[in-house]
């Protein structure tokens, strides 16, 4: 069975519960809106689908937006069951697996010895934000399983099957539940919501632990005790850059449910080597006997060391003549340990440089030792922080209760030192410093820890454009000081680099660049310091956030930059879209871990002068077109009219503000809604613009060499290509109505220069746009007739709002409906 036979079953269930729930007029109305909208498309007049909308009442739009929402979640599940079946019925070398990567590697003249110790230095880091787009409530999430695990048996039943049956009541189900949360999501909420995907990473994890050992065996006729260079992070929980939510106590409980789930992951993990470890040794069950003490003491909440102790358990098993056993058998269990131990998910505390500065001042203040340290100038800060680094003496006094900054501050601290005690020291991943700008940033949290006695290892996270421009120097600074380095120790220096407020700040090819470089003079600097080194991408879903593939990015990442591995966020709906299945997560984890063995091999090697010297020059021309756009007066009040970003702001989708404190500006919107609210009207704006403009200064042969030779520059035009094709003209133009007729001045600058980037990357690449992803344009072709009701239904909805007093209260419900449909018909949107 085809996906577009899943797809139509999945649509007739639909509309079967339509007719049902809301009667046969309602079903007239969705059809025939769909014919409209396809009529329009098509280039007909748009008349009677306007006066059709117009007239609607606010519940009877809001329930057009639900039913075509339901129609994309319905196919979301379809696509992501057609790649599973795609998968599973492969043969050979899968492109981008591990097996692949080992024979690439082989056929690049390295030895098994050699890529074994590339393995053993690398760590593919992926790390778990509550940066959410995913807006759905957990109880539609479950019901979405549901349908999803009935999908396969369509082929088999059709219509009336009993599979079909049972999604139709589950969709049946889902129409009479409402999707919109009545409250923010508590910190908790998300921490629960990011972790609802471990089982089946879990169940991801030992096949490709089976696939590493057998390209191995492939590729070099021998077997290695090579292990996955992966392990996983999470920010919620101790994410506290803006949000208030995220107190001690909020740190404490998302602790606590890491060793939780640790504890059922593992002892499932357990029960199922104990049933099949059954040998016996003169009546004796040996294996089981030991696997019954880990059970046992993970059941009771023991700091055990699991991996010794199944690593000799696996020994005892070769050693016995039993290697089949013990690599099908145990070695489920003991990937699991090795990835997940006791500790699940390592969770990081990211705090603002600012706070972080506020609470040092108080500290410091407090023992009189410096009554005004944030009027000090750096080269003062500096000494007075060495100086007490060097100094082993706590600053506050034993005893007495921390003021309310200095426990907003140390007391996440302080609960993940307790959680360390308890599940052992990856409990507890590193200290980030949003904002950071100088080296005493990432300083002044080692005196805040050292409160508490905990040591720790700052990272800054650099992240506007000048900050990624001063980046090498405060690297080099920071790694020049020998109260640092005493912290350090052989430590992995991890250094952040934050691609949303960086597309904010310059735009997509400046920033693109700018990160490029700052990877580069950093590896540099951490290369000439010996120290050794790891890049934290922070990258959103969308292409205006660092989206893209995973694979496509990490090969795209410069050469001779990836030392200790990367880290990389996952972000939001990523979640779902990369993990909502085991065949999935496999495929997902694989393509990554591929990326990084490839990248990580290839040797650093000087790019030529022209590329470099076009490139920073494409990156000024661009960054000026961007800033001349985002800084003229009425820029903000036109983002303000043809976006629904004060309407986005009452989504209950995150515990994060929109902004950051102070009065509202471009320069305190996060980044999330910035990049959402463009993608709500299909302007696309974060992921392109500027880029045409670059690409002119270096120039159509440059370009097009540059293109063909040149992974990054490769990576930043396919991923410009995926962020082109998802705007929508047409649709925009509807928003622009919300400005009067589209007639202002910069709608006028962006049609024009989204037609000529259009034109100009198809001359580069050679193909129209996603010409080699033929895939994902099918796929944005198929849904662009299902998601244009919903965008009009929303322009309508935003008219109504805005001319009214109240009338956003009024108009709530439907708009937000509206919002959530277009994300899910989208993808791809914060």
């Amino acid at each position: 069975m085809s996906i577009r036979s899943d797809v139509n079953l999945l649509g007739r269930t639909l509309g079967q519960v339509l007719k049902e729930q809301e009667g046969e007029a309602f079903f007239d109305l969705v059809e025939r809106t769909r014919a409209l909208v396809r009529e329009v498309r098509a280039g007909g007049d748009d008349a009677e689908l306007r006066g059709m909308l117009a007239g609607l009442s606010g519940e009877d739009a809001g329930n057009l937006a639900r039913a075509f929402t339901w129609y994309f979640q319905l196919v979301n599940l379809a696509e992501e069951y057609e790649r599973v079946r795609v998968l599973q019925g492969a043969s050979g070398v899968r492109p981008q697996s591990l097996e692949q990567a080992v024979l690439d590697l082989k056929e690049q003249g390295l030895s098994a010895g050699e890529v074994e110790a590339l393995l053993a230095r690398l760590d593919l880091g992926l790390t778990f934000t509550a940066h959410p787009t995913e807006m759905r409530r957990r109880t539609i999430r479950n019901h979405l399983v549901q349908v999803a695990q009935a999908i396969p048996g369509l082929s088999a039943g059709g219509i009336d099957g009993p599979d079909a049956q049972r999604i139709t009541a589950h969709v049946e189900a889902m129409w009479n539940t409402p999707e919109l949360r009545r409250l923010k999501p508590t910190v908790l909420d998300e921490v629960k919501g990011g972790l609802n995907y471990i089982t089946n990473i879990a169940q991801a994890l030992p096949a490709l632990q089976r696939d590493l050992r057998g390209a191995f065996r492939e590729a070099f006729g021998r077997d290695t005790d090579a292990t996955l260079p992966l392990s996983f992070s999470s920010w919620m929980g101790g994410d506290r850059d803006g949000n208030p939510f995220v107190t001690p106590d909020a740190t404490r409980e998302a602790l606590e449910l890491h060793r939780e789930r640790a504890r059922e992951v593992l002892l499932g993990s357990i029960r199922e080597a104990f049933a099949d470890l059954s040998q016996e040794d003169e009546g004796q069950e040996p294996y089981r006997a030991e696997l019954q003490a880990l059970h046992s003491a993970v059941r009771d909440g023991q700091n055990v060391d699991l991996v010794p102790r199944l690593e000799a358990l696996e020994a005892r098993l070769v050693a016995d003549g039993q290697r089949r056993t013990a690599d099908q058998l145990l070695s489920p269990l003991l990937t699991v340990a090795r990835v997940f131990g006791q500790h699940l998910v390592s969770l990081d505390v990211r705090e603002h440089s600012g706070q972080t500065g506020a609470a040092v001042a108080e500290l410091l203040s407090a023992a009189d030792v410096e009554a005004d340290y944030l009027g000090l100038p750096e080269h003062a800060r500096l000494e007075l922080l060495t100086r007490e680094l060097r100094s082993r003496r706590p600053l506050w006094p034993a005893g007495q209760a921390l003021t309310d900054t200095l426990e907003t501050a140390i007391g996440p601290v302080r609960e993940v030192q307790r959680a360390v005690a308890l599940a052992g020291p990856r409990a507890f991943g590193r200290y980030v410093i949003s904002m950071a700008e100088s080296v005493s940033d990432v300083l002044e949290p080692l005196l805040l820890a050292r409160e508490v006695g905990l040591p720790i290892l700052p990272v800054p996270l650099f992240e506007t454009l000048d900050d990624l421009t001063r980046a090498p120097q405060v690297v080099w600074e920071l790694l020049s000081l020998p109260e640092y380095r005493a912290v350090l120790g052989d430590s992995v220096q991890e250094i952040m680099l934050g691609y949303s407020d960086s597309n904010k700040d310059a735009g997509f090819l400046a920033a693109n660049w700018a990160l490029h470089e700052a990877q580069r003079n950093i590896s540099d600097v951490c290369r000439r310091a010996g120290v050794r080194w790891r890049f934290f991408h922070g990258r959103g879903t969308s292409i205006g956030r660092g989206g893209g593939p995973a694979s496509r990015a990490i090969l795209g990442q410069p050469a001779g930059t990836i030392d200790a591995g990367l880290r990389i966020t996952e972000q939001g709906e990523a979640l779902a879209d990369k993990y909502s299945h085991p065949v999935l997560a496999r495929r997902n984890l694989e393509q990554a871990l591929y990326g990084l063995l490839l990248s990580a091999a290839r040797p650093a090697a000087p790019l030529p002068d022209e590329w470099t010297d076009a490139m920073a020059r494409a990156a000024r021309r661009s960054a000026a077109a961007y800033r001349e756009l985002v800084d003229s007066e009425d820029f903000l009040p036109f983002f303000e009219q043809v976006t629904p970003i004060h309407e986005i702001a009452r989504l209950n989708i995150a515990s994060r503000p929109v902004r950051r404190p102070g009065a509202p500006t471009l320069g305190n919107l996060r980044a999330i809604p910035w990049v959402m609210s463009w993608t709500q009207n299909r302007a696309n704006l974060p992921g392109w613009f500027g880029l045409k403009d670059g690409l002119d200064e270096i120039g159509l042969d440059r370009a097009r060499e540059m293109y063909a030779a040149w992974p990054f520059f490769r990576t930043v035009l396919d991923n410009a290509q995926m962020s082109l094709a998802k705007s929508d003209p047409l649709i925009f133009d509807e928003y622009l109505r919300l400005n009067g007729h589209g007639d202002h001045r910069l709608a006028t600058l962006l049609k024009q220069a989204y037609r000529e980037t259009v034109a100009l990357v198809q001359a580069i690449v050679g193909a129209e746009l996603l010409a080699n992803e033929p895939r994902l344009k099918e796929s944005i072709s198929l849904r662009n007739p299902y998601i244009d009701p919903i965008h009009r239904i929303q322009v309508e909805l935003l008219r109504r709002s805005r001319a009214t007093e109240g009338g956003l209260d009024e108009f709530e419900r439907p708009l937000l409906l509206s919002i959530q449909g277009i994300a899910a018909g989208v993808r791809n949107t914060g």
